[in-house]
Parts: structure tokens; C-alpha cells; sequence
């Protein structure tokens, strides 16, 4: 960067200019502070034909029009001709004038309250030949740039001041094609049409649109003319970013482990901003900012966290930061991921290529954790930190949690260690260990059914691939007798899909098929279990709690046949035990149920049918009271019920 800067004092030290120069880089990438702790400083210790030279330094950031330029070239101005200003400055080391300091100067003015007694020095204002002009953010103005060039060509061209431009072309190239497209666009289609182009198919309308455009507000091309007269020349700003970055890690040595932790790891710092493929330093410095925090609550709450896991937490930390904070994608890519399994399931899923959410995540690890092995490398907290600014202490307290009982492969599982891990990442030494602890687990059953499928997807892959000495019929037996085990202790999976699209190889359909039969035969039978134990927990609420019971009857039961799953005769025991205006309730929801969903609840007319037979023979020579009435009413619903499916069934057996 040496270079650069004996380029732009080379041009201030020309006796005579006509051109300004331009300093020209990325956003973030230091360019401010390049100008502030290199250029200027060396600018204003220059002395020649015995002045020394004042910086007036500008940001164009957010004017609105050139009068606002103007304002602040005069304020900055009178500002460096105070005399006390300049010698409160020199006395307190005082380089710049802060902001806020500027602001109350100029009211101070405003309102009459003077600097000091003397009056303005015209001559100064009046000088030229010791001023050093910078105007830095041109992209960012929200004025025509166009206008603002030729409103700095003045002081070029006819004043011969020299003026230093910094800016990001890039960004100001984008800038001149995107403003006003609306407007751009329809006169582009009114021209077309009035020429007779616009129906034609010789091309596309959105490249004939788009020529047209080009063609008659062309801007770049005045922006090149106007350049090529204002501009002798540009330098373009590309900091040794290695060098800068460890100055950045500066502002941490006020905490000792955390200085240190960050100077061994500096080069996972530089490696991860460089494969973000920016040069955003802001954003690499938020990051840091970010990272801070959670090692300090890290080395509070876990002191023992593993240097790995910490080296991966800074990794993860910076990637993010660069994802979301430099616009490369939208924040909601990492929404829906809720912990570090789902989002290895989605590394290994064979059907990655089919979501484009899913296709980014590999990429994005790809890239960040490349050559950098790390079982946990996703981390929620952190996640949702970056994007929303809240350190949220639940989300960090289960991902703590989850870390320090599973990180450790030692003490994985075997068989997650398989589903979450692409398995040729699998060190050979270590594979038949594995094989033979996963084996071990399924003829014990202590691994849960749906991951039973899972695995048997792999031992098939191994066997047919020579990697296992496990014929398939042999393999089918053990784990068929494993998840027979496995399905006294397991729950029922209501995501079968889902959950086989995680598996990470294509599995032949042939080898699935007995397997897969025997769990959905299996999986019924936990579906049953299942609402058997909901039924008694639900049907029990009656008669002493029947707010409760109306409560999660509304809430699980409307739609499955939970009378299919509970006894008749105790049903009716129950129900003879409530009140009236209970019985009322219970009949006008069971006919209301019906109504909504029939098709739903239908495997539970036979017991609905049994209930009705029992009411009937109870009622039946009972003498007249008002629950034998409900009863009766009760009865006389079910009994319509039961001839709506008996309707149904015939209709759709083709029977009038």
C-alpha cells in the first residue's frame, strides 16, 4: 500500500493540476480509514513553498443535492480558521474535529455565539494552492453523480484544487443502470412501439427493452466522458488484508484469553474472510465484535469447551456474519434449521440437489469447512444472534448441553455416528469397531425403529458393496428381530417420508421392500398403541372433569376414530355417571364430528354401533326421567351417525 500512497502525495506535490485522482475499492474494505491513519496525516506534515497543507475531508453519503455540498465545504472550512479551535486541538492532541463537536460549532454560529473576536481572514478563503479536497461515498449520494463530477470539476478545472475521490466504482456502475428503471422501462416500451419494434420476435422484449434503455439514458457512458476529463488518474485500493486483520485483533488485548485464543487462530480468521468472498472488513470486524461475546459466555458457563469446538464456533461465527450481513443470500436459509443434526442430515440426504435451501447448505459447508473436520459445526444460538441480534441464553444453554454430551465421538453412538456422517469419512481402522457396535444395537433393540430402516439401508449398501460379510437374507433376520424388540420401547413416526430422505445413499428398492413392510406393519401397531393410551387419558376426564375432557377432545380427538380404541360398555359407564347438560354437549359434538370429518373417524362405527346397543338395552323399560331422555337422544344420534356410513357404503359400492 506504499505504493498507493506515494502515488496520491506525488499529485499533491505537483506544482500544477488540472485533474483530480480517484482511490477506488469495495465497501468495507478500509478505505475511510486508509485516507484517515495514511493519506491524510502524511498530507498535512507536508510543507511546501513554505505552507503546509489542510485536508478538508467530505462524505457524500445521504446529500440530496449540491447545495448541501456547499454547506459542509464551508463549514469544514471556517471550522480550520478558528484560531482557539486550532489551538484547544494542538494542545489536547486533538487531530480531527468529532462530529458532534462539528454540530455545535455550527449552531454556535448560527445563533452568534462567535469562535473568537477576530474577523474571518478573507485571504484564507481566498487561498487555494495548501487545500487537499476529499470526497469519499460518491455512490452513496443520492444525487445524480453526474451532476455532483461536473460540480467538483469546477474546483478542478478552474481553481486547481487538489481533490482526491473515493468511491466503489462497482457499486456506482450498478447504480447508474438501476436508477429510475420504472420510468427507464416505459419509455423504452413507448419508443418501441411508436418505432414499430415492439411486436416484432426478431428478439426477446426483455433484450429489446433493455437495449432500447441503454440506448437513450446511457449514463455510463456520460459518467466515462465526464471521468475521462475530471480524472487523471485512479488507484485502485487492494490492503494486504492478512496485515490489517492482524492489526484489527489489536482492539482484544484488553482480554487476555481471548487476544490469545484469537492471535493462534488468526489464520482460520483470514482463510474464513477470504472464502466469503468479500473484502468487507466492517463486516469481518461485527464478527468479531459477535464472537467476543459468546467466548466470554462460553469460557463462563462451559469452561472445559474443547478448543475445537471453539475454533469451529469462531469459523461458524464469521461465515454467517459474511452470509447474511453481506446481501448473499436471505435470512431465512437458516431459519428452519433447529440444531447441528438437522443440518448434518441435510449434508448427507441423497436428495439434496432437489431443494435449493438444501443445495446452499452444502455449498455453504463446503466452502467455510473445507478441509477442517468438526462433528459439531452448526450452531443455533450463534445463528440466531447474527440475524437478529438477541442472545438468546435458552438457545445457548441446549446447544451448550447437546455439545458437551454428543460432540465427542468417542462417545457418539455408533449408529448416529453413521446417520449423521457421510460414512467414507469413516476412518478404516475404526469402521468394523463401528459395524460391529451398530449390530450389537439392533439385536439388543435399543435403537429406535425409523433408524433402524435407516441403518438397514446402509448394511445393505456395505454388503453389496464387500464392505460387510453380511449377506442380505442374513442381514433381514437380524433386523427383523431388532425391531420387534425395538418396537416395545420406540414411538409412532408420523414423518416415514421425511425421515427416509435422509438417508444418505441410494438405497435399492428390492433390498427395502420386506424391511419397510415390517415397519409400517410395526409403525400401525405403535399408531394403535398410541391412541389407546390417548383414549384412556382423554375418556378417564369423564364425568369429574369435563372442562378438560372438552378441551383435548377438541384438540386430538376430532379427527381420528379415538372410539375405535376404548370399550364400549366402560364408555357407557362413564356417560351414565355425568350430568344431563353433558350428555347434551357430548351428543351435539359427536354428530357435529360426524358432519366434518367422516371419512376420518369411520374405523370406529363398530364400537359406535355397540355403544348404541348398549344404551338401548339400558333405556330400555326404564321409567321416564330426564337423563333417560338425554339417553334416548344420545342413542338417536349415534343411530344417525351409523346411517350415514351405512348411506356412504352404499353409494360407494354402486347399491341404491
Amino acid at each position: 500500500m506504499e505504493d498507493l500512497v506515494e502515488g496520491v502525495l506525488d499529485y499533491v506535490r505537483s506544482d500544477y493540476t488540472d485533474y483530480a485522482i480517484m482511490i477506488n475499492g469495495e465497501w468495507g474494505a478500509g478505505k475511510t480509514h486508509f485516507w484517515n491513519n495514511k493519506i491524510r496525516k502524511k498530507i498535512e506534515s507536508m510543507q511546501l513553498n513554505g505552507k503546509r497543507y489542510t485536508t478538508i475531508y467530505m462524505s457524500l453519503y445521504g446529500i440530496s443535492n449540491l447545495e448541501e455540498i456547499s454547506k459542509k465545504i464551508f463549514i469544514e472550512t471556517t471550522q480550520l480558521m478558528d484560531k482557539n479551535l486550532r489551538k484547544f486541538m494542538k494542545v489536547n492532541g486533538q487531530e480531527t474535529i468529532p462530529e458532534y463537536a462539528k454540530t455545535g460549532i455550527d449552531m454556535a454560529n448560527l445563533f452568534g455565539v462567535t469562535q473568537n473576536g477576530d474577523r474571518l481572514n478573507y485571504a484564507d478563503f481566498f487561498s487555494t494552492d495548501d487545500k487537499v479536497l476529499c470526497f469519499d461515498d460518491l455512490e452513496r449520494a443520492n444525487v445524480d453523480v453526474i451532476d455532483i463530477l461536473g460540480y467538483i470539476n469546477n474546483f478542478v478545472e478552474h481553481d486547481h484544487i487538489k481533490t482526491i475521490l473515493i468511491c466503489n466504482e462497482k457499486e456506482l456502475a450498478t447504480k447508474l443502470k438501476s436508477s429510475n428503471l420504472e420510468m427507464k422501462t416505459f419509455i423504452a416500451t413507448y419508443l418501441l412501439d411508436k418505432q414499430g419494434e415492439l411486436n416484432k420476435n426478431n428478439k426477446p422484449m426483455v433484450e429489446k427493452i433493455q437495449n432500447k434503455i441503454e440506448h437513450v439514458f446511457d449514463k455510463a457512458n456520460d459518467y466515462e466522458r465526464i471521468k475521462e476529463k475530471l480524472i487523471g488518474e485512479t488507484f485502485e485500493y487492494a490492503p494486504k488484508f492478512d496485515y490489517i486483520i492482524n492489526g484489527i485483533l489489536m482492539r482484544y488485548e484488553s482480554n487476555p484469553d481471548l487476544i490469545r485464543f484469537l492471535r493462534e487462530n488468526t489464520r482460520f480468521i483470514i482463510s474464513t474472510f477470504h472464502k466469503s468472498g468479500t473484502r468487507n472488513l466492517r463486516i469481518l470486524k461485527h464478527a468479531l465484535n459477535d464472537f467476543k461475546r459468546i467466548y466470554e459466555m462460553v469460557s463462563k458457563s462451559y469452561p472445559n469447551t474443547s478448543n475445537r469446538i471453539m475454533q469451529t464456533m469462531l469459523i461458524f461465527t464469521i461465515a454467517v456474519s459474511f452470509e447474511i450481513k453481506a446481501g448473499k443470500i436471505t435470512k431465512d436459509k437458516f431459519i428452519n434449521i433447529k440444531d447441528n443434526e438437522e443440518y448434518k442430515s441435510i449434508l448427507v440426504s441423497s436428495r439434496i440437489l432437489m431443494d435449493n435451501r438444501q443445495f446452499y447448505m452444502k455449498e455453504f459447508d463446503r466452502n467455510y469447512y473445507y478441509n477442517f473436520k468438526s462433528e459439531y459445526r452448526f450452531f443455533k444460538f450463534i445463528e440466531y444472534y447474527v440475524r437478529t441480534r438477541i442472545f438468546d441464553m435458552k438457545l445457548f444453554k441446549e446447544n451448550m448441553e447437546t455439545i458437551r454430551n454428543t460432540v465427542d465421538i468417542e462417545n457418539l453412538p455408533a449408529y448416529k455416528r453413521l446417520l449423521t456422517e457421510e460414512y467414507w469419512k469413516i476412518p478404516d481402522d475404526q469402521f468394523d469397531g463401528i459395524i460391529l457396535e451398530i449390530l450389537q444395537e439392533v439385536k439388543e433393540g435399543s435403537i429406535k425403529l425409523i433408524d433402524m430402516v435407516k441403518i438397514f439401508a446402509y448394511f445393505s449398501h456395505f454388503s453389496r458393496k464387500g464392505l460387510i460379510g453380511y449377506d442380505l437374507k442374513t442381514l433381514q433376520s437380524l433386523f427383523f428381530n431388532g425391531m420387534n424388540i425395538a418396537s416395545l420401547t420406540s414411538e409412532y413416526c408420523n414423518n416415514v417420508e421425511e425421515e427416509l430422505g435422509k438417508i444418505a445413499i441410494e438405497e435399492v428398492e428390492e433390498d427395502m421392500a420386506d424391511i419397510l413392510k415390517h415397519f409400517h406393519t410395526l409403525n400401525n401397531q405403535l399408531l394403535d398403541k398410541m391412541y389407546q393410551e390417548k383414549a384412556e387419558e382423554i375418556m378417564k376426564l369423564i364425568p369429574m372433569k369435563m372442562e378438560e375432557f372438552y378441551e383435548q377432545f377438541d384438540k386430538q380427538c376430532m379427527k381420528i376414530p379415538i372410539f375405535q380404541y376404548y370399550e364400549p360398555f366402560k364408555l357407557f359407564q362413564r356417560l351414565s355417571c355425568a350430568n344431563n347438560e353433558d350428555i347434551v354437549l357430548i351428543k351435539e359434538k359427536l354428530v357435529d364430528r360426524a358432519n366434518q370429518y367422516g371419512k376420518e373417524i369411520e374405523p370406529e362405527m363398530e364400537h359406535i354401533k355397540q355403544l348404541k346397543k348398549i344404551i338401548d338395552d339400558y333405556v330400555e323399560g326404564k321409567g321416564t326421567t330426564i337423563k333417560i331422555v338425554m339417553l334416548k337422544d344420545l342413542a338417536q344420534s349415534l343411530g344417525w351417525i351409523l346411517e350415514q356410513y351405512k348411506v356412504s357404503f352404499f353409494s360407494r359400492s354402486g347399491k341404491e
